[in-house]
């Protein structure tokens, strides 16, 4: 069974500068280095965010690809407009998709999609009063 996600990873042709990207979209270092692989540790849960040279890649399409993870974030308004100033590309306009889930999306400047959302079950699991399995 899968039991919650352990890292989130892109690739990137320019190791050094989706580091120093990700660094100033996260405001934190990276804090796991190995050759061709940078890691942070993200958020309320400390997750994962591993960005791993692209010449390690397995063969990707040329349009932006890989696992779609939405990482919940409290003003999605502003941290879309933060990315795109920031160098990222809209790829899904903000969306509504009702029960206070908005979720939307950009291209880093890399080619990878970040999805961002307001996720109402986050914020149940972060004050303690979660959603079961089921809800």
């Amino acid at each position: 069974m899968l039991r919650g996600f352990a890292t989130a990873t892109s690739y990137a042709a320019d190791l050094d500068a989706a580091e120093a990207w990700y660094s100033e979209v996260l405001g934190i270092p990276a804090y796991f280095h190995v050759p061709g692989y940078v890691e942070f540790r993200v958020g309320d849960y400390q997750h994962e965010l591993g960005i791993i040279d692209a010449r390690y890649a397995p063969p990707l399409p040329p349009a932006p690809a890989g696992q779609f993870v939405n990482w919940h974030v409290d003003d999605l308004e502003g941290t879309v407009e933060r990315l795109v100033a920031l160098g990222a590309t809209e790829y899904q306009a903000i969306t509504d998709r009702g029960n206070g889930f908005r979720t939307a999306a950009v291209v880093d400047p890399f080619g990878n999609i970040l999805g961002v959302m307001q996720n109402p079950h986050y914020l149940e699991v972060l004050d303690g009063t979660g959603a079961t399995a089921g809800d």
